[in-house]
This record gives structure tokens, sequence and C-alpha cells, in this order.
């Protein structure tokens, strides 16, 4: 019974955010179980295109350290912000959704050519929760009962954050520039005088991906809730 539950439970879970969650998670754990190392997945431009050890390019957003509470904390703000993402301004635009993880992860893999980071896991988190935070500027958010702040301030808090436990901030800005990138190319400038829609999800990534009919047993996520834990809790003005 227990199984029935926490399998339909699974199942509920987008397609796009329970793929790369289980990803995540699956990469973590071969590692702890000495199946592969750190070292066989870590980015390294020149093992990528002097020895064709093309993976890479994917297996660097995979891994986000030891089970830990660093590991966790990732965790928890990917599964949260990614599936609200596609449950509410990316809903029903599936192949949409598909195109902002390529878009951001190729702009991320172009940055690590000039910076020092081998995996950028943690920074596409921030690019996410960047993205969901810009696009529900209303929400009040509550971190770890301390802080009370309108979510546009949530990446900046875990910058903060990250720098009190003694993390380079260097993975949060990275995050953040390529959220706000995408964001101003899809949100803010085909919206201004002039502006036009620069970003396009390719037609065979909406062949793929997007699906007319909706199942009608499909239960979204509320974004009223968009923290769910007592360090990213929050609700909407006037709610």
């Amino acid at each position: 019974m227990a199984y029935q539950s926490l399998r339909l439970e699974y199942l509920q879970i987008p397609p796009v955010s329970r793929a790369y969650t289980t990803a995540c998670v699956l990469t973590t754990a071969a590692v702890q179980l000495e199946l592969i190392t750190p070292f066989q997945l870590y980015f390294n431009p020149e093992l990528i295109f002097k020895h064709f050890q093309i993976w890479r390019l994917i297996t660097n957003f995979l891994f986000f350290g030891p089970v830990g509470f660093n590991f966790l904390f990732n965790m928890i703000f990917l599964y949260r912000y990614c599936r609200m993402l596609e449950e509410g301004s990316f809903r029903g635009r599936t192949a949409d959704f598909v195109f902002m993880f390529l878009f951001g992860g190729f702009l991320m893999t172009l940055f690590g050519l000039f910076v020092s980071l081998v995996f950028l896991g943690q920074a596409f988190t921030i690019m996410l929760v960047y993205v969901w935070s810009r696009r529900n500027p209303y929400v009040r958010m509550n971190f770890f009962g301390l802080l009370n702040f309108q979510a546009p301030f949530l990446p900046w808090v875990l910058m903060g954050f990250s720098l009190l436990l003694g993390n380079s901030v260097i993975v949060d800005l990275l995050g953040i520039a390529v959220g706000h990138i995408y964001f101003f190319l899809e949100d803010v400038f085909p919206n201004q005088p002039g502006g036009i829609r620069i970003l396009k999800t390719p037609s065979v990534l909406k062949a793929i991906f997007d699906t007319p009919d909706e199942d009608p047993n499909y239960n979204p996520l509320p974004e009223e809730r968009p923290g769910g834990f007592a360090w990213g809790e929050g609700q909407r003005l006037g709610g």
C-alpha cells in the first residue's frame, strides 16, 4: 500500500522535473556506492573536446556532492522550484521548459570555460530559483523563520546563505546571471517597444514533448506554498 502511494506520488511529478531530479539522485547514489567516481563526471574542457568524453557535458549537472546537508538542501530546492516552474508558467509547455534547460546548460557550459567550476548543478538550481522568483514577484518568503522578504530576493538570500556556509558565491552568481539572461530574453525584451522574441523553441522539441491532451487526474503542486519547508515558505500578498 505504501509502495503504491509512493509510486503514484512519484508519477504525479511532471516529466522533466521527475527525470532531472531522479538522474541527480541516482548519480549521487552511484558515487556513494563507488560504482563511479566524481572524477568521471566533472566538467573538464580538455577531456571533453580533446578526448571526446562528451558525457561530462551532462554529468557535471547531475552530481551535487556526497550525501549530507548540502546535498539535501540542493535537492529540495531543485525539486520544489523545478516542479513549480513546470506546473506553473510552463504548464502545457514542456518543450519550452526543455528548451530553457538546454539554453541554461549551454550558457553555463560556455561560462564554465572561463571559471574554475567543475560541477554546475548548483548553479543550474539557482537559475531555476531565479526564473521562478522573477515570475512570482509578489510572493512573500520566509527563510528559516528569520527573514521575511519577497520572492525576487530569494536567489540573493541563498547566495548569502552559501557565503555563511563557506561556499564560493561564484556558483550562485553564475546561476543568477544565466537566469537573468533567460528571463530578460523571454519575459522582458519581447514586451519592450520594438522588442522581438529571440528565444524560440525548435519545432522538433515541440513535436517530441508537447502533447495536446492533459491528464484529468493531474495534481499540480500549489504555488501558494512555494517553499514547503521552514527555509523557503511563502504566500502571496493579500492571501
